[in-house]
Parts: C-alpha cells; sequence; structure tokens
C-alpha cells in the first residue's frame, strides 16, 4: 500500500482525496482486519489505514460498473414500476443486473432504458449510504420479494457467497438511497437499493463510458429450480473513448470468432444428433489437428516421454481409488450399468467414461517393480476424456464435452521434483512459443486453507509443493499471479496464462504437484537402500486440450495460419485452362516435398479464383500464364496481397518449403 496513509482524526476519503478527482473510493484497513473499499463519504476512525482507488483501476472499474448497475435498475423501475429487483454485481468488462418483468426486455426496450440511464447520470444524482436493520429494511423494501430472501439469507447465517455478496455481504445491512438535490432543503431519495456497496459519489461520474449490450434469460440465484427472471447485461468504462475501445475489441473479436471461422473454412462442426460439446473434425480441421498432434508428439519423445494409451472407459472404482469421482462426480458422465450375462451370481458393474487420463497411468506404473535408476518415469498420450460440462457453458471447440488432451505424467523421486518441474515448464512454453504465442504470464493455484474438505493431504505436503512450484515459477523471470484456493484437490498447480493477438487471456496448459494419488495407489519404488519409497507425480499438458487450443489459434490468427499449420499451404491457380497441366506438374513437385497443395480447376473465372484463395486464407498462392510457362517461372502471390513475378518453378519451392519449416507467419 505504497500510497496509503495513516489519519490522526477521523475524516472522509473525500477530504483526503479531494484533489485527485480520479479518486472514487477508498480503500480502508483499520487495525489487522482486512482492507476494505468505503464509500468517499463514509468517516473514518482515526488511526485507520487508508489508500486512494482511482477510477480506471481494477478495483475502481469495479465499483463504476456496480454503479451503472443500480442506474440501470433505477432505470427499469422508472419505465416499468411493476418489475421487481434481483441482483445486480459488476463482472468482467460490465454488470447485469436481474428483474422479474412479465415480459422479455427487446431491443428497443435497451435503447429507452439506455436513454433513461443517461438522463440519470446527467443528474448527478447522489449515492448515500445508510446503516438499517432487518426490520427496517423488511418494512421499505417490502414490495421486493427477492431482496428480502436476501435479507432473510444474511439474518440465518447462511452464506452469501457468489453474487448476492454484493447485495448482503458481510457485516453491516445497509441500503443506498440515490439523492437528487443532495445537500439542499429540497433534496429527495428518488430511488433505493440493498446493497453491500461501495458507490461512486454521484451518478455524473459515470460519464459517457456506459452502454446495455443484450439481455437474456436467468435463473433467481441460478439454480433453475427458482423463478425464470430476465438479465440485463451493460458494460461501462471510465470515459466515451474507453468504451469505444471496448466495442472496438467486442467487434474484432467477433471478426476472429473460432466458430464463424470454424464454418467459413470448412474445419468442423456439431451435431445435435450426436450431443452438445462432441465436436467432429472434418477434412481441413483435420489436417491441422493431425499437424498439432504429429508436433507434440515428436516434442514429447525429445523430452524423455513413452507414447502410451488408454482406454476411455472405466469401473467406477477406479475414480474412487484415484479420489475424483467424489470431487469431480458432477462435472463426469452418469455410471453405465453392465450385468454379466455369463455370471448372473456376479453383481452388476457400474463403469464410468473418463474424465481424466492420470488413474490409468498409474495403472500402467504399478504393473510392474520400480526402480529409483528407472526414475523420471514419464508417460504421455493422447487421452480423450468426456466431462459433463454444462450447457451455458460449452462453447465451440473452447468448452467442449469430449476433449483429448496431450496429458503426461513424470513419476520422479521427490528429490528430482524440483527439476522436473521446472523441465516441464520450459517444454510447456517452447510449445505456446512454436506456435506463435509469446506473451503470458504465471498462475499459481494453491488451496483454500477456509475450506479444508475441497482437499486432501497434509500441511506440510502443501507447503512443500507449493514451495516449489513457487520458487520453479520465479525461477523463469514471468510474472507469477497467485490464485488463492485454484488448487486441485490433489496438489497445487501452475498453469499458464498466454495473450493472442488482440490482447486475450487463456488458460493454456498446466503442470500440477501431486502427492496424494501415489499413496492412494500404492505406487513405490525401490531406493538405493532397498527400501521402497513413494514417488512424486506430476501431471503436465501442453496444450491443454487439442480442441481448445486449436480454438485459440483460430482466434489467434484469425483463420490465417501460419503455413506450418495451414490445412492448404499452396494452391496452384491457372490464367487459362491452356495451362492447367503446367500447374498440375508444379503441383506434384510441392507434393512430393511434403507441401500441401491443391490446383484450382474448376469453371470459375480467374478473378473470381484468386478472390476465393483469398477468402480461403491460403499462404501461397502460385499463378501461371504463358510467360510463366515459357521461363518455367510462376507467379508468386502472398497472402498479403503482394506478388512477385517470374518467380523460377525451383525457387518458388524453395521458399514455400522454407517459410514451413521456419514456422515463420506469411
Amino acid at each position: 500500500m505504497s500510497d496509503a496513509v495513516v489519519i490522526e482524526s477521523p475524516t472522509t476519503g473525500a477530504d483526503l482525496f479531494t484533489a485527485d478527482k480520479t479518486v472514487v473510493v477508498a480503500r480502508v484497513t483499520i487495525g489487522d482486519g482486512e482492507a476494505e473499499l468505503w464509500d468517499l463519504d463514509r468517516l473514518i476512525p482515526a488511526g485507520a489505514s487508508v489508500e486512494p482507488v482511482t477510477i480506471d483501476s481494477p478495483d475502481g472499474l469495479n465499483v463504476l460498473r456496480h454503479s451503472a448497475a443500480h442506474v440501470l435498475a433505477q432505470a427499469v423501475q422508472q419505465v416499468n414500476p411493476d418489475a421487481k429487483l434481483g441482483i445486480g454485481p459488476p463482472v468482467r468488462d460490465g454488470f447485469y443486473y436481474d428483474f422479474d418483468v412479465e415480459t422479455p426486455f427487446t431491443p428497443e426496450d435497451l435503447k429507452a432504458l439506455d436513454k433513461a440511464m443517461a438522463r440519470i447520470i446527467k443528474e448527478g444524482q447522489t449515492f448515500r449510504r445508510r446503516v438499517v436493520t432487518e426490520d427496517e429494511a423488511r418494512t421499505e423494501l417490502a414490495s421486493e420479494p427477492y431482496k428480502l430472501e436476501l435479507i432473510g439469507l444474511k439474518g440465518s447465517g447462511a452464506s452469501a457467497d457468489g453474487d448476492e455478496s454484493v447485495e448482503v455481504g458481510g457485516g453491516e445491512l445497509t441500503i443506498y438511497d440515490n439523492v437528487r438535490g443532495a445537500g439542499r432543503e429540497s433534496e429527495t431519495i428518488v430511488w433505493k437499493d440493498l446493497c453491500r456497496g461501495p458507490h461512486l459519489p454521484n451518478t455524473r461520474l459515470i460519464g459517457q463510458g456506459v452502454q446495455l449490450m443484450r439481455s437474456a434469460a436467468a435463473y433467481w440465484r441460478g439454480n433453475q429450480a427458482n423463478a425464470s427472471l430476465q438479465r440485463v447485461y451493460g458494460t461501462a468504462w471510465p470515459s466515451k473513448d474507453d468504451l469505444k475501445a471496448h466495442l472496438d475489441r467486442l467487434a474484432e473479436a467477433e471478426r476472429r470468432d473460432h466458430r464463424r471461422i470454424g464454418v467459413e473454412q470448412d474445419l468442423f462442426s456439431f451435431h445435435e444428433e450426436v450431443g452438445s460439446g462432441l465436436p467432429f473434425f472434418h477434412p481441413k480441421g483435420g489436417v491441422i489437428k493431425r499437424v498439432m498432434e504429429d508436433y507434440v508428439r515428436q516434442r514429447h519423445i525429445e523430452e524423455g516421454f513413452s507414447y502410451v494409451g488408454t482406454p476411455h472407459i472405466s469401473k467406477e472404482d477406479l475414480f474412487y481409488t484415484s479420489g475424483h469421482l467424489p470431487y469431480y462426480a458432477d462435472t463426469m458422465f452418469p455410471a453405465m450399468e453392465f450385468a454379466d450375462e455369463d455370471r448372473p451370481d456376479l453383481p452388476v458393474q457400474r463403469y464410468r467414461l473418463k474424465a481424466m487420463n492420470c488413474p490409468m497411468h498409474n495403472l500402467i506404473f504399478s504393473s510392474r517393480g520400480r526402480s529409483y535408476r528407472e526414475l523420471p518415469i514419464r508417460l504421455f498420450e493422447f487421452g480423450t476424456v468426456y466431462r459433463y460440462e454444462k450447457g451455458g457453458v460449452v462453447q465451440g471447440l473452447t468448452r467442449v464435452r469430449g476433449l483429448t488432451q496431450d496429458d503426461s505424467h513424470s513419476y520422479v523421486t521427490p528429490d528430482q521434483a524440483p527439476g522436473e518441474v521446472k523441465h516441464l515448464l520450459a517444454f510447456m512454453l517452447s510449445v505456446l512459443k512454436d506456435f506463435g504465442l509469446s506473451d503470458f504470464y504465471l498462475e499459481l493455484s494453491t488451496r483454500d486453507d477456509s475450506k479444508p474438505d475441497k482437499f486432501v493431504g497434509s500441511d506440510e505436503d502443501w507447503a512443500k509443493a507449493t514451495a516449489i512450484l513457487e520458487q520453479v515459477g520465479r525461477d523463469t523471470g514471468l510474472d507469477l499471479v497467485p490464485d488463492p484456493g485454484g488448487a486441485a484437490f490433489y496438489g497445487p498447480k501452475i498453469s499458464v496464462q498466454a495473450k493472442d493477438a488482440i490482447g486475450r487471456t487463456w488458460q493454456m496448459g498446466t503442470v500440477q504437484y501431486d502427492f496424494n494419488q501415489p499413496a492412494r495407489f500404492g505406487l513405490e519404488y525401490t531406493a538405493p537402500d532397498g527400501s521402497r519409497q513413494q514417488p512424486v507425480m506430476i501431471h503436465s499438458a501442453k496444450f491443454g486440450s487439442i480442441e481448445r487450443f486449436m480454438g485459440v489459434l483460430i482466434e489467434h490468427y484469425a483463420g490465417s495460419f501460419p503455413a506450418w499449420l495451414a490445412p492448404v499451404q499452396v494452391l496452384a491457380v491457372p490464367v487459362a485452362e491452356a495451362f492447367d497441366d503446367y500447374l498440375r506438374d508444379v503441383v506434384a513437385k510441392l507434393r512430393a516435398r511434403g507441401i500441401r497443395a491443391d490446383i484450382d480447376l474448376s469453371d470459375d473465372r480467374f478473378g473470381k479464383k484468386i478472390r476465393n484463395a483469398s477468402k480461403e486464407k491460403v499462404p501461397f498462392v502460385l499463378i501461371a500464364g504463358g510467360e510463366d510457362e515459357a521461363a518455367g517461372a510462376v507467379s508468386f502471390r502472398y497472402r498479403d496481397g503482394r506478388q512477385d513475378n517470374g518467380v523460377p518453378v525451383d525457387e518458388a519451392i524453395n521458399r514455400i518449403i522454407a517459410a514451413v519449416e521456419s514456422r515463420e507467419q506469411v
């Protein structure tokens, strides 16, 4: 808290930071307590440590967006007084608010609400915090059934985790009034909402950087058994220019959407006849998938891994042994029951589609005795797993129900563990760089000590594993961002967070330290002194999943893949039919050198063939007419529209091979 000050006498954040108009709330720490965000007009006691929070900081943006959500709710009830209020939290890049209304919101409704919000914002209404008792809150909000439920939630002592915490949170129960003409004799409370806060000092500070985006159906508190509501999403930024930049980013993201490009370039599809989240790769998408698999398989072999294969289905007990089933039952497909017709005396067996590969690899390790001389033992497979992601979460290739992981598990001695983590992390980063992703940071996921039932293992094991991952992560020189509570139940992990061409962050591969499964499976190796010792198991996936990684690559390159990944690397386009045979020979030479080359022999006119090649984003187009044939040359056209005429055929082939082998983007 470098900007923090310790105040000597009671004061407000408004008085402390009056010279800086970008400060919207104060971060206050009292004694040994946790820091809290306070409204600027709230009286801060002497001895408290106070830090300014500006509107463009992460916390400041959340306050801006939460305040915008309140203005949205006020606008909705101005337009429709019968609307009942749900909750309205800030979310990444924006906010939403849930409403119980008779009819869903239309695009025209959102435009009208945008205008109503603009009037409230321009008016400069003051957000004023009031502490109330439960009885007072119930009286004031008697017409708001969802707010009354939240008051009851707080009063019962039940958890208010998640989005509901913006309403009741912890500590005092508060209502925020929107006050018109604050400080005048004529001041009027024009609207109120149950809220934990804090908020901006007044609505005018929301400015012109707010816009409603869309509406959708939702369920009260996220439970489908509860009432159906209408959710309105919006975005809010410190300025109109910031809003425009955000909308431009959204437009660019839409242009790069892998689902749209997948259809345009005939890469993959999904079919309701099979089920949601189960992708089909078409021939061109299959080429990309095969190139990815060939690359990463070879890299694993070079890095000392042995390629293995395991079944897609297993008896359910295996996942109890590993410890996964109690923790991940909700995301595993339901059990299948089978009776042995030849042995009716045997009990019915329950089987599961595997949702993870590690239990299978443990069985390979335990299939025979192991010596310390063999360690590290590194097993790798393209393991297809099945996870029952909820319908609202499934999204194209980036969130599927059937996914193939480039999954590996290293079995090492405790002394070898730090070196193996370092080896795996370097391996993973080199893979990302080869695929054109070079801007990344690391995230260290640790256990949540307040929820011991969600994690297994001793404090000593967790401390040791976490310290190893943290040290190796810092040794890379990359930023290491904490992710408290994000660990798997069996151990901490490091994940690589990579930025794509337009600055979005994607979680890619992970390295996980596991001291749990070796114990549960009784894995052992013979140590130098002849004793039986337990290995450490380290999980890693370089792509994460092939499907998700491909989806990220499609969006990163906007479908313009580097030549080594492109489904069609070269397209030959004859100027006229007379030059078909000449270019057939050129294509044959390219194919003989391992290049994926096609020739356009369609009846389309020459100009349309060129446009088609551009639309398909083929890296290289070779054109031939009379002069080219006479000179044993081609016209060499690049994807960006540049063209070299009269390039000798052998030189053109060598250029293409060099571009493919270097993995350069052209």
